[in-house]
């Protein structure tokens, strides 16, 4: 490894370091260490500083970590929430973000600003379901209707963005049906391979011996998850599919496997820790790096690019919420769209790709980016403002979805709320106005210090039409 390599991931490494620093300083305002990341890493790459340059160390790192990104949101995919009956409204949404994607695509492309119109129209459809659960869970929402469906609509612009990348965006850039058929096999194998894991996890000595060696030097889990995640990342690269989508059902088919933690409650978090404590705020930093901000600074039109976006984004993944009205009433629809509008981790991983691809210009991928910053730091704070607005009377009777034996994951709290500080008189509140839970507890989050825990919020008046 060159001088300058190491030089790189040490500047990366005390902007990662510092990111939660800084998000804890501006606790208020509730930034994102993702959102400081990628700022941060602007002010040290070439647009400003030149302190770093993404040379191949940096970047087999960043690699790493954006396999390691998908890989954990495939982990927060809970398949138990997405039943029939809870997914026709958010299909229904996400086919209607797929037509007005089509239509903003088209209209951009018309402009001169994109190559490819169905690119876009997949990138401005897609959300980030490690953003939107942890707001929800912050705001006790998360077991009612309208965190569920908002939950349901995520996971399909999450997997539908990943999955329609990798069919029609492939590295061989080789046909639509070469690339399904392809695609299919690929299903297959990842079928093949799920159902292995699943009969060998029901083995009683083979559950005896990893609990024997998972709390040791061995950390024989995390070992086999990593193992799985770099094996369906090579099985994709290989047969000439985009490595988000073998990331992303690594992680899905090992939360499927893996379904009971009672044995080893640690092994998501110490999964949490190899991903968000070094792999993935290297790919996020490296983005920031790799952002043209001279581009857009130089150029009006490039600047107004990025309020559009913003705005498609809102209208492309916000609008289609209205199918959720008849269930969780207007304001419940509104704050459900304004979640599913937020995106950054895969606006930023589509950014890269199309500019490696060529299916859009550098200046138009920071744009993207550029919006796609703006969409964490507006719109899940608008969200709960209209929760907030909507809350009924305190003796009003909290309804919630039912409990399921394998509750939402928290993994993106700290990276999508920043740390908060907890006062003595707010955690008294919450204990004693809390719902008393049955379930099986949440795993720990990342933060080292207990944020504060927020006032139940009834989720009737959110389930009502509005007068």
């Amino acid at each position: 490894m060159s001088t300058a390599g190491v030089s790189g991931l040490l500047v990366i490494s005390m902007i990662a370091l510092a990111a939660p620093v800084l998000a804890a300083g501006v606790q208020r305002a509730r930034v994102p260490d993702v959102v400081i990341e990628i700022v941060a890493g602007i002010v040290a790459g070439p647009s400003v500083l030149g302190w770093v340059k993404i040379d191949q160390p940096v970047g087999l790192v960043a690699l790493l970590g954006l396999a390691f990104l998908l890989f954990l949101a495939g982990l927060e995919v809970d398949l138990k929430v997405i039943t029939p009956s809870r997914l026709r409204a958010p299909l229904a949404g996400y086919a209607a973000s797929l037509l007005l994607g089509s239509a903003a695509g088209f209209a951009f492309h018309a402009a001169g600003w994109v190559r490819s119109p169905l690119f876009l129209a997949i990138t401005l459809s897609s959300s980030s379901l490690g953003l939107v659960v942890p707001v929800l869970a912050d705001a006790l929402q998360s077991r009612t209707l309208l965190g569920q469906l908002t939950i349901a609509g995520a996971t399909l612009g999450e997997f539908g963005a990943i999955t329609l990348l990798s069919l029609f965006f492939s590295a061989t850039r080789a046909g639509t049906a070469s690339n399904a058929i392809t695609f299919g096999i690929f299903g297959v194998a990842a079928a093949a391979i799920g159902l292995t894991l699943s009969r060998a996890d029901r083995s009683l000595r083979l559950d005896a011996f990893l609990t024997r060696l998972q709390d040791t030097t061995a950390e024989i889990r995390v070992r086999i998850a990593v193992a799985l995640l770099v094996g369906f990342v090579a099985l994709a690269a290989k047969i000439g599919l985009q490595i988000i989508l073998g990331a992303f059902l690594a992680g899905v088919i090992l939360n499927i496997v893996d379904r009971d933690t009672a044995s080893h409650p640690l092994f998501r978090t110490k999964l949490d820790a190899l991903g968000y404590g070094f792999l993935i705020p290297v790919f996020f930093v490296s983005s920031g790096v790799e952002f043209d901000l001279t581009a857009l600074t130089h150029s009006p039109s490039a600047l107004a690019k990025i309020p559009l976006f913003l705005l498609a984004l809102l209208a492309i993944r916000g609008a289609p919420a209205a199918f959720y009205v008849r269930t969780v009433g207007r304001r419940g629809a509104v704050a459900a769209g304004l979640l599913q509008a937020t995106s950054l981790p895969v606006i930023v991983t589509a950014a890269s790709i199309g500019v490696a691809i060529r299916a859009i210009p550098s200046v138009t991928a920071s744009a993207l980016v550029a919006a796609g910053l703006l969409s964490v730091l507006i719109f899940p704070a608008a969200a709960l403002a209209v929760i907030g607005a909507g809350r009924p009377e305190p003796d009003e009777p909290r309804v919630t979805a039912p409990e399921t034996d394998h509750p939402p994951t928290r993994t993106g709290r700290r990276r999508a709320t920043g740390s908060a500080s907890a006062s003595a008189d707010s955690q008294q509140s919450a204990s004693s106005s809390a719902p008393v839970r049955t379930g099986p507890s949440p795993r720990r989050t990342r933060s080292h210090r207990p944020a504060a825990a927020p006032q139940p919020v009834p989720a009737t008046g959110l389930l009502q039409e509005d007068s």
